[in-house]
């Protein structure tokens, strides 16, 4: 994998990173809850005015680690790059969600922020954010990255599906 192909990577989950911040007044109007990422990751490095910049900052660089780590990911996933994009952005949802309870208890700043935990909307909000996220990060990942080659290695599979058994057991020279 091309260092080239990971910082290009990491940009585009920055650029999906700043999308997703700049909706999110309209989809809070939307889903009726009032829930900002960036608020919740600002307030908890602190309380201060600064907390929408800090909190940007740090979501563009949670973009920017999970396009890179797309990047990587990416000849492993099946199907067409915005869906491999939309199956890394769930999975990274609904692998996360469950979180949202712990963040609740130990958020500095909880007694600001909305109840997220058993709240539908909360989930269908976050997801919708996910999907649009990763969408960006799909399109303009093979975008930036057209043309580059990536190199992944074959691997021996045999007619039922398993692999190939001379290889696992080391037979195969």
């Amino acid at each position: 994998m091309r260092l080239e192909r990971t910082v290009r990577g990491a940009a585009a989950g920055a650029v999906g990173a700043a999308v997703w911040a700049a909706q999110e007044p309209l989809d809070k109007r939307a889903f009726g809850v009032d829930y900002s990422d960036v608020e919740l990751l600002g307030k908890w490095v602190t309380r201060g005015d600064e907390w929408p910049a800090v909190g940007l900052a740090i979501h563009l660089a949670n973009g920017a680690a999970f396009g890179a780590g797309y990047t990587l990911l990416k000849p492993f996933l099946p199907g067409p790059p915005v869906a491999r994009a939309v199956i890394a952005g769930l999975a990274e949802n609904f692998g996360s969600w469950p979180l949202i309870g712990v963040a609740e208890r130990l958020h500095p700043a909880r007694r600001d922020l909305p109840q997220l935990s058993g709240n539908p909307r909360a989930l269908a909000q976050a997801t919708w954010r996910h999907v649009l996220f990763a969408v960006v990060v799909g399109v303009l990942e093979e975008r930036l990255n057209q043309g580059l080659r990536v190199d992944v290695p074959e691997v021996p599979v045999s007619s039922n599906g398993h692999g190939d058994i001379e290889l696992a057991v080391g037979a195969a020279t």
